[in-house]
């Protein structure tokens, strides 16, 4: 099987890139070994949220140009149209987000913290700065029982802002069932079944029920599994405004966010392989074929194929006591050969590991050996030179990185 562009990996980088050909008439499969990073998002993307010295950033176009060269932005031309680009995508699949790559807002974190970033979903609740307020009041509102939500955080955090908040609890006939079960109080459990039926509806009479007096309803964000409006049903049904903050994973606009990603590219002609693990590869010149452990025979090739498996929580990268190493076609990564060069005693400094990765030249191409492969690309998290926990720009990476690299497929296609 002959296809224009393989990508491999089935992430937010993989989806960007595996879409933005497709959108120019390529023949592109997909090949995902299960499930992504996507399933932990927030709601929201970041794009650069924390320059070098840990300094909240407000412009992330400005401070980009601040970044050590060998940061993967620097290989990005024309960086704030990118981000454009990438907004556009992922409305065009469905998803309306709020933001500009002009200014960095901040969202509220499971634990309530303030943290900078770039987009978020619509009714995901969002800041200016630091020292905004958005309402006088809110009213927290939580299913009784939920595990994933810690409502004392949210209502200390909120309340040193100077809101005024409580915190409330609601139930219904599904959330009563549901409770029958530990295991079935997550985010993504309680989705489904609060999607079905009338449950949405008896959500909101409950809610209603409660006479909030407050200027805004604060809940977490539970809604959005199976019906990518369900959170717009229950605004609508409820007499006050409500906003939605992210949960501790797994996340529902997380899973809310890959389907209508995975939807976007099969409605543009785009193949999907799920469940696929890529095994190896024939590399002579150029990358040739792979292989799956579900399809070996016949081989899978392109002209050009596409690396965007994640680091080293998906697999993407792997280490033993003496070196890293990229696992699928043995490529040459940016890590350090003394062990103990890796990481620092102290767990909130700098870790040197988290920039190890995956080495590439100015337009992305990997290399094996210190020989160049011409058709195969690396793309998002599996890339060096970016520590993205401290940085908070891994969303950004991903997408960034994937629409530059397509626009360099397509240039030479």
């Amino acid at each position: 099987m002959k296809f224009n562009t393989i990508v491999i990996g089935g992430g937010l980088a993989g989806y960007t890139c595996a879409i933005k050909l497709a959108e120019e008439g390529q023949h592109v499969l997909l090949v995902s070994a299960g499930e992504s990073s996507l399933h932990f998002s927030s709601g929201s993307f970041d794009l650069l949220g924390y320059d070098e010295d840990g300094q909240v950033v407000s412009s992330p176009t400005e401070a980009v140009q601040r970044l050590p060269h060998s940061h993967p932005y620097r290989k990005v031309k024309d960086f704030p149209a990118k981000a454009e680009d990438a907004k556009r995508l992922l409305n065009q699949a469905g998803l309306a987000f709020k933001g500009d790559v002009s200014a960095n807002h901040f969202r509220l974190t499971p634990v309530g913290m303030l943290m900078p970033t770039w987009l978020s979903l619509d009714g995901m609740v969002v800041f200016p700065t630091t020292d905004s307020k958005p309402w006088e009041s809110a009213a927290i509102v939580c299913p009784m029982g939920f595990l994933d939500f810690p409502t004392a955080f949210v209502q200390d955090s909120l309340s040193a802002m100077g809101i005024r908040t409580r915190t409330l609890t609601i139930t219904t006939a599904e959330l009563e069932y549901a409770r029958e079960s530990t295991s079935e109080m997550r985010a993504t459990n309680l989705a489904r079944r609060l999607e079905r039926g009338k449950g949405i509806e008896a959500m909101a009479q409950a809610i209603n029920a409660l006479d909030i007096k407050e200027s805004v309803i604060l809940m977490p964000a539970i809604f959005g599994y199976d019906d990518p409006n369900a959170a717009n049903k229950l605004q609508k049904l409820v007499h006050k405004p409500v906003v939605f903050s992210s949960t501790i994973p797994p996340s529902v606009p997380g899973v809310l966010m890959q389907k209508a990603l995975k939807q976007r590219l099969r409605n543009l002609g785009g193949m999907i392989l799920d469940n696929n693990t890529v095994l190896r590869g024939t590399i002579t010149d150029c990358l040739e074929n792979i292989v799956t452990d579900k399809i070996e025979d016949p081989m899978l090739a392109a002209d050009h194929f596409v690396l965007a498996t994640g680091t080293f929580l998906s697999g993407g990268l792997t280490s033993n006591y003496t070196h890293v190493s990229e696992p699928i076609f043995g490529l040459d990564v940016d890590a350090d050969t003394n062990r103990q060069a890796w990481h620092v005693e102290d767990f909130y400094e700098k870790q040197p590991y988290m920039r190890f990765g995956v080495h590439t030249d100015d337009t992305f191409h990997t290399s094996k050996d210190g020989k160049t492969i011409p058709n195969l690309y690396a793309i998002g998290s599996v890339l060096s030179g970016k520590d993205s926990v401290r940085a908070a720009d891994r969303e950004g990476v991903d997408m960034l990185t994937a629409l530059q690299t397509a626009q360099n497929i397509i240039d030479v296609s």
